[in-house]
Protein backbone atom coordinates (compact mmCIF):
# COMPACT_ATOMS: atom_id res chain seq x y z
CA UNK A 1 0.00 0.00 0.00
CA UNK A 2 3.13 2.34 0.52
CA UNK A 3 3.54 2.73 -3.18
CA UNK A 4 0.21 3.81 -3.88
CA UNK A 5 -0.34 6.03 -1.23
CA UNK A 6 3.29 7.60 -2.36
CA UNK A 7 2.09 8.31 -5.86
CA UNK A 8 -1.05 9.62 -4.89
CA UNK A 9 0.61 12.16 -2.67
CA UNK A 10 3.23 13.36 -5.33
CA UNK A 11 0.35 13.82 -7.72
CA UNK A 12 -1.86 15.81 -4.92
CA UNK A 13 1.46 17.64 -4.50
CA UNK A 14 2.06 18.45 -7.91
CA UNK A 15 -1.67 19.64 -8.72
CA UNK A 16 -1.68 21.67 -5.66
CA UNK A 17 1.64 23.94 -7.09
CA UNK A 18 0.41 23.62 -10.51
CA UNK A 19 -2.85 25.73 -8.80
CA UNK A 20 -0.62 28.02 -7.33
CA UNK A 21 1.05 28.71 -10.25
CA UNK A 22 -1.89 28.98 -12.33
CA UNK A 23 -3.83 31.73 -10.02
CA UNK A 24 -0.46 33.84 -9.86
CA UNK A 25 -0.24 34.12 -13.46
CA UNK A 26 -3.98 35.01 -14.56
CA UNK A 27 -3.79 37.47 -11.39
CA UNK A 28 -0.97 39.08 -12.73
CA UNK A 29 -1.61 38.60 -16.50
CA UNK A 30 -5.07 39.89 -15.76
CA UNK A 31 -3.13 43.42 -14.39
CA UNK A 32 -0.84 43.50 -17.32
CA UNK A 33 -3.75 42.72 -20.28
CA UNK A 34 -5.72 45.95 -18.32
CA UNK A 35 -2.32 48.13 -18.81
CA UNK A 36 -2.25 47.01 -22.39
CA UNK A 37 -5.67 48.18 -22.61
CA UNK A 38 -5.34 51.51 -20.88
CA UNK A 39 -2.28 52.11 -23.29
CA UNK A 40 -4.43 51.26 -26.13
CA UNK A 41 -7.10 53.48 -25.40
CA UNK A 42 -5.33 56.61 -24.99
CA UNK A 43 -3.52 58.94 -27.89
CA UNK A 44 -0.97 59.97 -25.76
CA UNK A 45 0.71 57.16 -24.74
CA UNK A 46 0.93 55.92 -27.85
CA UNK A 47 2.94 59.30 -29.06
CA UNK A 48 5.27 58.60 -26.20
CA UNK A 49 8.37 56.66 -26.38
CA UNK A 50 8.84 55.49 -22.45
CA UNK A 51 5.01 54.29 -22.59
CA UNK A 52 5.89 52.36 -25.61
CA UNK A 53 8.79 50.70 -23.85
CA UNK A 54 6.84 49.86 -20.91
CA UNK A 55 4.31 48.66 -22.75
CA UNK A 56 6.95 46.61 -24.90
CA UNK A 57 8.14 45.61 -21.28
CA UNK A 58 4.54 44.42 -20.16
CA UNK A 59 3.41 42.46 -23.27
CA UNK A 60 7.31 40.90 -23.14
CA UNK A 61 6.29 39.78 -19.70
CA UNK A 62 3.17 38.26 -20.78
CA UNK A 63 4.43 35.86 -22.97
CA UNK A 64 7.40 34.77 -21.07
CA UNK A 65 4.88 34.52 -18.01
CA UNK A 66 2.51 32.10 -20.21
CA UNK A 67 5.09 30.27 -21.86
CA UNK A 68 6.78 29.87 -18.61
CA UNK A 69 3.90 28.56 -16.40
CA UNK A 70 3.02 26.12 -19.78
CA UNK A 71 6.38 24.67 -18.92
CA UNK A 72 6.01 24.08 -15.21
CA UNK A 73 2.51 22.65 -15.70
CA UNK A 74 3.29 20.11 -18.39
CA UNK A 75 6.83 19.45 -16.33
CA UNK A 76 4.88 19.03 -12.98
CA UNK A 77 2.17 16.80 -14.63
CA UNK A 78 3.70 14.64 -16.87
CA UNK A 79 7.82 15.02 -16.04
CA UNK A 80 8.64 14.10 -19.72
CA UNK A 81 7.67 15.49 -23.26
CA UNK A 82 9.14 15.00 -26.47
CA UNK A 83 12.15 17.40 -27.74
CA UNK A 84 10.58 18.91 -30.47
CA UNK A 85 7.91 20.14 -27.96
CA UNK A 86 10.30 20.98 -25.74
CA UNK A 87 12.46 23.08 -28.06
CA UNK A 88 9.35 24.85 -29.31
CA UNK A 89 8.27 26.09 -26.02
CA UNK A 90 11.84 26.72 -24.82
CA UNK A 91 12.65 29.04 -27.83
CA UNK A 92 9.98 32.03 -26.82
CA UNK A 93 10.93 31.21 -23.21
CA UNK A 94 14.89 32.39 -23.78
CA UNK A 95 13.61 34.96 -26.29
CA UNK A 96 11.69 36.90 -23.92
CA UNK A 97 13.98 36.26 -20.72
CA UNK A 98 16.78 38.16 -22.92
CA UNK A 99 14.46 40.81 -24.00
CA UNK A 100 13.84 42.13 -20.35
CA UNK A 101 17.43 43.21 -19.88
CA UNK A 102 17.66 44.63 -23.04
CA UNK A 103 14.35 46.80 -22.83
CA UNK A 104 15.36 47.82 -19.82
CA UNK A 105 18.71 48.81 -20.69
CA UNK A 106 16.91 51.04 -23.51
CA UNK A 107 14.78 52.78 -20.79
CA UNK A 108 17.47 53.70 -18.71
CA UNK A 109 18.86 55.29 -22.08
CA UNK A 110 15.58 56.84 -22.61
CA UNK A 111 15.55 58.28 -19.24
CA UNK A 112 19.17 59.88 -19.55
CA UNK A 113 18.14 61.51 -22.47
CA UNK A 114 14.82 63.21 -21.19
CA UNK A 115 17.01 64.13 -17.95
CA UNK A 116 20.87 65.09 -19.22
CA UNK A 117 20.01 66.23 -22.75
CA UNK A 118 16.33 67.14 -23.36
CA UNK A 119 16.93 70.10 -25.90
CA UNK A 120 17.59 67.15 -27.80
CA UNK A 121 14.66 64.44 -26.65
CA UNK A 122 12.24 65.29 -29.42
CA UNK A 123 15.19 64.34 -32.25
CA UNK A 124 16.44 61.07 -30.55
CA UNK A 125 13.26 59.67 -29.08
CA UNK A 126 10.24 59.30 -31.51
CA UNK A 127 7.93 56.90 -31.99
CA UNK A 128 9.41 55.43 -35.37
CA UNK A 129 12.85 55.14 -33.71
CA UNK A 130 11.14 53.65 -30.39
CA UNK A 131 9.94 50.67 -32.84
CA UNK A 132 13.02 50.48 -34.83
CA UNK A 133 14.60 50.08 -30.79
CA UNK A 134 11.93 47.11 -30.36
CA UNK A 135 12.68 45.37 -33.42
CA UNK A 136 16.48 45.42 -32.42
CA UNK A 137 15.92 43.52 -29.05
CA UNK A 138 14.04 40.83 -31.12
CA UNK A 139 16.58 40.58 -33.79
CA UNK A 140 19.51 40.39 -30.84
CA UNK A 141 17.59 37.87 -29.05
CA UNK A 142 16.81 35.47 -31.81
CA UNK A 143 19.95 35.73 -33.45
CA UNK A 144 21.44 34.60 -30.23
CA UNK A 145 19.38 31.60 -29.98
CA UNK A 146 18.93 30.81 -33.91
CA UNK A 147 22.61 28.86 -33.63
CA UNK A 148 21.58 26.74 -30.60
CA UNK A 149 18.12 25.61 -32.85
CA UNK A 150 20.52 25.12 -36.32
CA UNK A 151 22.48 22.55 -33.83
CA UNK A 152 20.02 20.89 -32.70
CA UNK A 153 17.98 20.16 -36.03
CA UNK A 154 21.71 19.62 -37.84
CA UNK A 155 23.81 17.63 -35.68
CA UNK A 156 21.22 15.34 -33.27
CA UNK A 157 19.61 11.94 -34.30
CA UNK A 158 16.42 11.74 -35.35
CA UNK A 159 15.90 9.46 -32.42
CA UNK A 160 17.01 12.38 -30.02
CA UNK A 161 14.15 14.35 -31.37
CA UNK A 162 11.39 12.20 -30.94
CA UNK A 163 12.68 11.00 -27.86
CA UNK A 164 10.96 11.98 -24.35
CA UNK A 165 13.07 13.65 -21.81
CA UNK A 166 12.79 15.93 -18.92
CA UNK A 167 12.23 19.03 -20.35
CA UNK A 168 15.25 21.30 -19.73
CA UNK A 169 17.21 23.95 -21.26
CA UNK A 170 20.62 21.97 -20.81
CA UNK A 171 18.92 18.34 -21.64
CA UNK A 172 17.16 19.88 -25.10
CA UNK A 173 20.14 21.67 -26.18
CA UNK A 174 23.05 19.51 -24.54
CA UNK A 175 25.92 20.43 -27.00
CA UNK A 176 29.20 22.19 -24.91
CA UNK A 177 28.65 24.59 -27.71
CA UNK A 178 25.47 25.77 -26.79
CA UNK A 179 26.22 25.90 -23.42
CA UNK A 180 29.45 27.72 -23.78
CA UNK A 181 27.85 30.13 -26.23
CA UNK A 182 25.19 30.39 -23.45
CA UNK A 183 27.57 31.47 -21.11
CA UNK A 184 28.83 34.07 -22.89
CA UNK A 185 26.06 35.78 -24.13
CA UNK A 186 24.91 36.34 -20.86
CA UNK A 187 27.91 37.63 -19.48
CA UNK A 188 28.28 40.07 -22.82
CA UNK A 189 24.39 40.91 -22.10
CA UNK A 190 24.32 41.61 -18.51
CA UNK A 191 28.14 43.34 -18.79
CA UNK A 192 26.08 45.75 -21.18
CA UNK A 193 22.70 46.53 -19.24
CA UNK A 194 25.22 47.40 -16.11
CA UNK A 195 27.58 49.71 -17.63
CA UNK A 196 24.78 51.32 -19.07
CA UNK A 197 22.98 51.63 -15.81
CA UNK A 198 26.03 52.64 -13.43
CA UNK A 199 26.72 55.62 -16.90
CA UNK A 200 23.08 57.00 -16.46
CA UNK A 201 22.40 56.65 -13.10
CA UNK A 202 25.83 58.43 -12.04
CA UNK A 203 25.11 61.27 -14.53
CA UNK A 204 21.25 61.47 -13.46
CA UNK A 205 22.61 61.96 -10.24
CA UNK A 206 24.82 64.91 -11.04
CA UNK A 207 21.98 66.18 -12.81
CA UNK A 208 20.27 65.40 -9.85
CA UNK A 209 22.09 67.59 -7.43
CA UNK A 210 20.72 71.14 -8.91
CA UNK A 211 17.38 69.49 -6.80
CA UNK A 212 15.44 69.58 -9.81
CA UNK A 213 11.84 67.09 -9.67
CA UNK A 214 12.17 65.28 -13.01
CA UNK A 215 16.06 64.11 -12.08
CA UNK A 216 16.01 62.78 -8.63
CA UNK A 217 12.69 60.76 -10.07
CA UNK A 218 14.70 59.30 -12.57
CA UNK A 219 17.12 58.75 -10.41
CA UNK A 220 14.79 56.46 -8.25
CA UNK A 221 13.86 54.85 -11.54
CA UNK A 222 17.31 54.24 -12.33
CA UNK A 223 17.90 52.62 -9.69
CA UNK A 224 14.61 50.56 -10.04
CA UNK A 225 16.00 49.32 -13.15
CA UNK A 226 19.00 47.42 -11.15
CA UNK A 227 16.65 46.33 -9.34
CA UNK A 228 14.74 44.62 -11.89
CA UNK A 229 18.06 43.30 -13.57
CA UNK A 230 19.23 41.52 -10.78
CA UNK A 231 15.47 39.95 -10.40
CA UNK A 232 16.19 38.83 -14.03
CA UNK A 233 19.63 37.42 -13.22
CA UNK A 234 17.87 34.83 -10.98
CA UNK A 235 16.84 32.74 -14.16
CA UNK A 236 20.89 32.65 -15.18
CA UNK A 237 21.57 31.44 -12.00
CA UNK A 238 18.89 29.49 -11.24
CA UNK A 239 20.17 26.06 -12.19
CA UNK A 240 22.87 25.75 -9.46
CA UNK A 241 20.16 27.76 -7.00
CA UNK A 242 18.16 24.73 -7.37
CA UNK A 243 21.05 22.63 -6.90
CA UNK A 244 22.01 24.70 -3.47
CA UNK A 245 18.42 24.29 -1.90
CA UNK A 246 18.15 20.77 -2.82
CA UNK A 247 21.49 19.74 -0.88
CA UNK A 248 19.74 21.46 1.26
CA UNK A 249 16.25 20.49 1.64
CA UNK A 250 16.68 16.73 -0.48
CA UNK A 251 12.83 15.22 0.07
CA UNK A 252 11.43 19.03 -0.72
CA UNK A 253 11.94 19.02 -4.81
CA UNK A 254 8.81 19.96 -5.27
CA UNK A 255 8.46 22.61 -2.87
CA UNK A 256 12.15 23.83 -3.92
CA UNK A 257 11.42 23.66 -7.63
CA UNK A 258 7.95 25.70 -6.56
CA UNK A 259 9.66 28.89 -4.96
CA UNK A 260 12.49 28.37 -7.21
CA UNK A 261 10.04 29.45 -10.13
CA UNK A 262 8.03 31.86 -8.03
CA UNK A 263 11.29 34.14 -7.52
CA UNK A 264 12.50 33.41 -11.03
CA UNK A 265 9.98 33.73 -13.45
CA UNK A 266 6.54 34.92 -11.26
CA UNK A 267 8.18 37.87 -8.96
CA UNK A 268 9.54 39.63 -11.62
CA UNK A 269 6.30 39.95 -13.78
CA UNK A 270 4.31 41.18 -10.18
CA UNK A 271 7.26 44.07 -9.90
CA UNK A 272 7.51 45.47 -13.14
CA UNK A 273 3.66 47.05 -13.15
CA UNK A 274 3.78 47.58 -10.10
CA UNK A 275 7.89 49.45 -10.90
CA UNK A 276 6.63 50.87 -13.85
CA UNK A 277 3.15 51.28 -14.13
CA UNK A 278 1.90 52.42 -11.09
CA UNK A 279 4.61 54.61 -10.07
CA UNK A 280 3.46 56.96 -13.18
CA UNK A 281 0.76 59.63 -12.34
CA UNK A 282 -0.46 59.81 -15.94
CA UNK A 283 -0.69 56.34 -16.14
CA UNK A 284 -2.09 55.52 -12.95
CA UNK A 285 -4.87 57.50 -13.33
CA UNK A 286 -5.96 55.71 -16.41
CA UNK A 287 -5.03 52.17 -14.96
CA UNK A 288 -6.97 52.61 -11.79
CA UNK A 289 -10.03 53.49 -13.77
CA UNK A 290 -9.72 50.45 -16.06
CA UNK A 291 -8.67 47.97 -13.38
CA UNK A 292 -11.87 49.32 -11.07
CA UNK A 293 -14.23 48.83 -14.12
CA UNK A 294 -12.89 45.23 -14.64
CA UNK A 295 -13.13 44.05 -11.28
CA UNK A 296 -16.76 45.82 -10.79
CA UNK A 297 -18.13 43.87 -14.27
CA UNK A 298 -17.08 40.74 -12.63
CA UNK A 299 -18.08 41.08 -9.51
CA UNK A 300 -21.87 42.65 -10.86
CA UNK A 301 -21.76 41.41 -14.84
CA UNK A 302 -24.87 42.90 -15.50
CA UNK A 303 -24.01 46.66 -14.43
CA UNK A 304 -22.57 48.74 -17.44
CA UNK A 305 -20.04 51.27 -17.35
CA UNK A 306 -19.69 54.10 -20.33
CA UNK A 307 -16.44 56.57 -19.98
Amino acid sequence: MTAPVDSRMLLNDAVSRSIIVVILGIIINYINATMVHTFSKHYIFKTNPRYILFIHLVLNDMIQLTVGISLFLLVSLFKTMYVLVCALLIVPAVLTTQNTPLNLLFMAVECYISVCIPLRYNQLCTVKRTYAVIGTIWAVSFLSILPDVILLLTTESQQFLFSLVFCHRDIVFRSSYIRNKRDATHIVFLVIVWLTLYYTFFRILFVAKTADANANKARNTILLHGFQVLLCMIVYVQPMFIQFLLSLFPRQRGLVLLNVFVIGQILPRFTNPIVYGVRDATFRKYFKRYLSCGITRQIHPRTEFKF
